[in-house]
């Protein structure tokens, strides 16, 4: 059945645009199939068909068509300004008809390439541009993780500095300090001889009275005899063992590797976790007894790890670190859930942490710095930031923890 060609219409124009009024009982946007170019305009509504060959071109890109109401109105831009005498060409035969429909579907097809084309180059403009704004952001990362280093560089060399200055005045406190004793010891041997010199010259006084005055020999010889009790030295003491009890060591170090200093600071970094461990927290008084212990939310945690129940155990590390954030192995085994997640850069932040705690560097905790380093290595890696990795491995790792990880691998 051929289609019914829709005669009754309404147009109106200016010189500039033309407003066309196309009824059509029934339609509705998703009905009615709209095709226009520059010279021909088709609405094909089924049963119902509306041709136009347009006597001047018009901007079919600005022109538009609304739908509502039972018509379609659709307003068309002239290309030129001007009145037209009419709205299609008058006596067009058939084959001028198809030569006009085919140019039309041509040019359709020309134009839907070209934005086609257009917006595949837009796409490739809006990814370069959106890699150039990603490489301009690591790049400033990058150039804030080695401003960091730096900074950290010119702390450790001024603490270094000012721990050698200390050093340095110390020994001199105790250069004085051995003088004044000196000095002391001088002044004590000088009284000592000047006590003994008084006694000679008692002494021979007593002697002279003696030659002089036999009557009072009895008295010089009572006070004689007194005075070289004075002088009479103690007989030694009994043989015997004295018992010596030496303080225990806490870290078994040989004398020649003993670092004192650092094995006291650790010493009160685990006596300060282990006191804020015990103090009570005023928001946690709703859990449980055993749930306000850290090391029981660690092995909590422990197991939910070992079950592959990553973020349970993350949860549980997460309130053992709330009540004590002075543990570093909760938040190396945190560190050990993110890798696992592929939080990397979570992994990265938790494995620093723990280094952080675990300082001064002893033998103790050079199996934890191990796994730190290792954990921290691994996620750089994972995110392609080897020359990163190296420069952070080679300045924050001591020759134990070098030792340690090549055993390892």
């Amino acid at each position: 059945m051929p289609p019914l060609q829709i005669r009754d219409y309404n147009w109106q124009q200016t010189e500039s645009v033309v407003y066309l009024s196309l009824p059509l009982r029934g339609v509705r946007p998703g009905n009615a199939d709209i095709f226009c170019t520059e010279n021909y305009l088709k609405v094909n509504y089924p049963p119902f068909l509306f041709e136009a060959f347009l006597c001047a071109p018009i901007d079919d890109i600005n022109s538009k068509a609304k739908i509502g109401n039972d018509t379609i109105v659709f307003t068309l831009f002239k290309k030129e300004i001007g009145m037209w005498e009419a709205l299609s060409l008058a006596n067009v035969d058939k084959e001028m008809m198809q030569r006009i429909r085919e140019k039309s579907v041509l040019q359709a097809q020309t134009k839907a390439k070209e934005l086609t084309e257009a917006k595949a180059v837009a796409k490739r403009e809006d990814e370069r541009y959106a890699l150039k704004i990603m490489m301009e952001i690591e790049e400033n990362e990058r150039k804030k993780i080695e401003d960091l280093k730096e900074n950290e560089r010119g702390k450790a060399t001024r603490e270094l500095e000012a721990w050698k200055e200390q050093q340095k005045n110390s020994a001199a406190d105790e250069e004085k300090i051995q003088r004044e004793v000196k000095m002391c010891q001088q002044k004590k041997q000088i009284e000592k001889e000047r006590k003994k010199s008084k006694d000679k010259k008692a002494i021979c006084h007593i002697k002279s009275m003696k030659s002089k005055n036999t009557t009072k020999g009895n008295s010089a010889r009572t006070i004689f005899s007194e005075t070289l009790k004075d002088d009479c030295v103690p007989a030694p003491r009994s043989i015997g063992n004295i018992k010596i009890q030496f303080t225990p060591r806490v870290f078994p170090t040989a004398l020649r590797e003993s670092q004192v200093a650092e094995e006291e600071e650790w010493l009160q970094k685990q006596a300060e976790a282990r006191r804020i461990m015990n103090e009570d927290i005023p928001e946690l008084h709703d859990l449980k007894e055993e749930e306000k212990n850290p090391e029981w939310l660690k092995d909590k945690g422990n197991k939910l790890f070992g079950r592959e129940n990553y973020l349970a155990a993350i949860n549980a590390y997460n309130l053992a670190i709330r009540l004590n954030n002075k543990i570093p192995s909760l938040y190396l085994n945190r560190a050990a859930c993110h890798l696992k997640l592929k939080n990397l850069h979570k992994t990265i932040e938790d494995s620093s942490k723990a280094l952080e705690l675990l300082t001064p560097q002893v033998a103790d905790n050079a199996s934890a710095r191990m796994k730190a380093h290792v954990r921290r290595g691994t996620a750089f890696c994972q995110l392609e930031l080897y020359v990163e990795d190296v420069v952070w491995f080679s300045g924050k790792c001591s020759r134990l923890d070098f030792k340690n990880t090549w055993v390892t691998v």
